[in-house]
């Protein structure tokens, strides 16, 4: 009788002390400026040789200021990434702005294990989201 209650407290406590930790592993190095001609892809890009790693490599004249054409489908996006940007390599980071017509739509899309967040300069934006449940 007492192994069995011995038995049934380990098995609680097993369960009960268990824990499942799941994150990304933080970076090995302060930055990791993409390699845009490497051809090893693991994960995003390959950091360059931080002896060639150059201002040019964190900045980026965007138009960001100006807004864009919104004729054809209601809505211009104007997007940052590391395909543009090769500092943000590694950090998680893109960014984007997204100029809307009167009644404009942007297309449904989803942002796999990212967040959005939105800043309205002018008139009033209407947002849904769509759950798996």
């Amino acid at each position: 009788m007492a192994s069995s209650n011995f038995f049934l407290l380990t098995a609680l406590f097993a369960l009960v002390a268990t824990q499942a930790m799941a994150s990304d592993h933080n970076p090995l190095q302060d930055f990791c400026v993409a390699d845009k001609a490497s051809p090893v892809r693991v994960n995003g890009f390959t950091c360059k040789d931080a002896k060639d790693v150059n201002a040019d490599d964190f900045f980026l004249a965007a138009n960001l200021d100006k807004p864009m054409d919104t004729t054809k489908a209601g809505s211009n996006a104007t997007l940052i990434n590391v395909m543009k940007l090769a500092g943000l390599n590694t950090l998680g980071i893109s960014m984007a702005r997204i100029d809307y017509a009167p009644q404009g739509e942007n297309p449904p899309h989803t942002h796999p294990r990212a967040t959005e967040i939105l800043t309205v300069l002018e008139g009033s934006l209407y947002v849904g989201f769509v759950t798996s449940n």
